[in-house]
C-alpha cells in the first residue's frame, strides 16, 4: 500500500468596518473595501433583504447614486434583487435558485462581488448563493439588524434549511468583508432591535464578565435602546465573536464543541416549534435562562450570578417562557443537537458568569423541572406578582 499525505493551510482575512451611513456619497467606506478586489471597476450585484427596503425608502436610489459617484471603483450590474425577509428566504429554495440564475446572466465570476444586505436570515441564503456559485463569488455583508452586526452576519458560516431542519444546508465560507452600517438599525422596530441584545449577554456569560457588569449596568439604556449603548455593545459583542473564530483554534467547526452556542440547543427547536415566531434572539433568551438555571440547579452557578442574568434579560424586555417550551421533547431536541454538531454531546454551561464548562450528559428530568420553573415564573410575571421586583427576580430560584 502507499500512501501520500497531502497537508496545506490557507490564511483567510477579512475586515469588519463600522461606519454610519455607507451610501452617503461622501462616505468612502464601500469603494475602499471593494478597491481591495484589485480590479476597477470591480463588477458586483446587489442584493437587499425586502424587509430594509420597506424600512428604508429611497434605498435603491441611494444605492444606484453611490455607484455613479465611484464609477472607476465599482460597477453594480443591475439594479438591486430583493429578496423576501425573515427565515422564508431559507426555507425554500426559490430565492438561492434566482441569484445563481443573476449570477449566470450578468457573467459574475470569482473576482466579482455580491452585496448582500440585510438581516442574517437573507444573509444566511445570499452567502450560501454566492458559496456555490462558481465555487465562491466574493460576498460584502451589511448586516442591517443588532443580531446581524454582533453575531451571525461577522462570521464564517452561510446557510439555509431543510427537511424541516434550520441550518440543515451550508457552507463555511468567510466574507471578503463586513459592514456594520450602524444607520440600518435606526430603522429597526423595537422587537428586532431586542432580539440582537441576547447574543451579547450570551457571549459576555461565556467569556468576559467586565462586558456583561457593562450590560448590566446600562441594562436600562440598553431597554429604551440608546445609541451610545446600543453601538458599544454591538462593538464589543461583534469584536468578542470575532476573536473566537480567530482564536479559538476551530474556525469551521470540525470538532464537537461549539463554546459559542450557549443557550442554543433549545434555541433552535424552539424556533422550529414556533415556526419562526420567535425571533432567534428572543428564542436564545429563553434558552440562556434555561441554561443559566440548569448550571445554577448543578452549583455551578452562584444564586446572585443567577439572580443578575434574569434580572439583566427580563429588563431588556424578553419574555423567558414561551409555548412552544411545553411542546419540547427534551430527548429528542439533545439527540438533535448531538447530530448537528457531529460527534459527542458538547453543551455550554456556566461556571459562573464569564466562564463556561463543556457538559456531554444532561440530566433530562432536571432540565424539565427547569422548564417547569420558567413556566411558573412567567405565570407569576403575568400576574404581577415577580414583574421588575429583586423578590420576583429570586423566585425563578425555588428548588422544584
Amino acid at each position: 500500500m502507499t500512501t501520500i499525505l497531502q497537508q496545506f493551510s490557507v490564511g483567510f482575512s477579512y475586515p469588519v468596518v463600522f461606519t454610519s451611513d455607507v451610501f452617503a456619497l461622501e462616505n468612502p467606506v464601500l469603494a475602499e473595501v471593494m478597491a481591495r478586489g484589485g480590479r476597477t471597476p470591480n463588477r458586483a450585484l446587489v442584493v437587499i433583504d425586502s424587509e430594509v427596503a420597506d424600512l428604508t425608502p429611497g434605498l435603491l436610489e441611494r444605492i444606484s447614486r453611490h455607484g455613479e459617484a465611484h464609477r472607476q471603483v465599482m460597477e453594480f450590474v443591475a439594479p438591486p434583487f430583493i429578496v423576501r425577509g425573515g427565515e422564508v428566504c431559507k426555507h425554500e429554495p426559490v430565492e438561492v435558485e434566482r441569484i445563481h440564475s443573476l449570477v449566470e446572466r450578468h457573467k459574475i465570476c470569482r473576482h466579482s462581488f455580491i452585496i448582500a444586505i440585510g438581516g442574517g436570515a437573507v444573509l444566511d441564503a445570499v452567502g450560501y448563493a454566492a458559496a456555490t456559485a462558481h465555487r465562491g463569488v466574493r460576498l460584502i455583508r451589511m448586516p442591517t439588524t443588532v443580531l446581524a452586526q454582533n453575531d451571525a452576519g461577522i462570521g464564517v458560516k452561510n446557510s439555509i434549511n431543510a427537511f424541516g431542519r434550520k441550518n440543515f444546508l451550508g457552507t463555511f465560507a468567510p466574507p471578503f468583508a463586513v459592514i456594520n452600517d450602524f444607520a440600518f438599525l435606526d430603522t429597526l422596530p423595537a422587537r428586532d432591535k431586542r432580539a440582537g441584545i441576547a447574543e451579547a449577554v450570551k457571549v459576555a456569560l461565556i467569556r468576559d464578565r467586565d462586558f456583561f457588569d457593562s450590560l448590566y449596568r446600562e441594562r436600562e439604556a440598553l431597554a429604551r435602546f440608546a445609541p451610545q449603548a446600543m453601538r458599544d455593545m454591538v462593538r464589543r459583542c461583534a469584536e468578542l465573536h470575532l476573536e473566537h473564530i480567530s482564536g479559538g483554534g476551530d474556525p469551521f467547526e470540525a470538532g464537537s464543541s461549539r463554546p459559542l452556542d450557549f443557550g442554543h440547543w433549545v434555541a433552535h427547536k424552539l424556533e422550529e416549534l414556533s415556526h419562526s415566531e420567535l425571533r432567534h434572539g428572543e428564542a436564545v433568551a429563553i434558552g440562556i435562562a434555561l441554561d443559566s438555571l440548569y448550571s445554577h440547579h448543578l452549583g455551578s452557578l452562584a444564586e446572585l450570578d443567577l439572580y443578575r442574568i434574569l434580572t439583566l434579560l427580563e429588563t431588556l424586555g424578553f419574555s423567558l417562557h414561551h409555548a412552544a417550551l411545553s411542546w419540547l421533547d427534551v430527548e429528542r431536541a439533545l439527540g438533535d443537537f448531538r447530530e448537528h454538531l457531529g460527534g459527542e454531546l458538547s453543551i455550554p454551561l456556566l461556571a459562573g458568569i464569564g466562564r463556561k464548562i463543556e457538559a456531554h450528559h444532561i440530566d433530562v428530568d432536571l432540565m424539565k423541572r427547569c422548564i417547569a420553573q420558567l413556566a411558573e415564573r412567567a405565570g407569576d410575571s403575568v400576574g404581577g406578582k415577580t414583574s421588575g421586583t429583586a423578590e420576583g427576580a429570586r423566585s425563578g430560584l425555588k428548588a422544584s
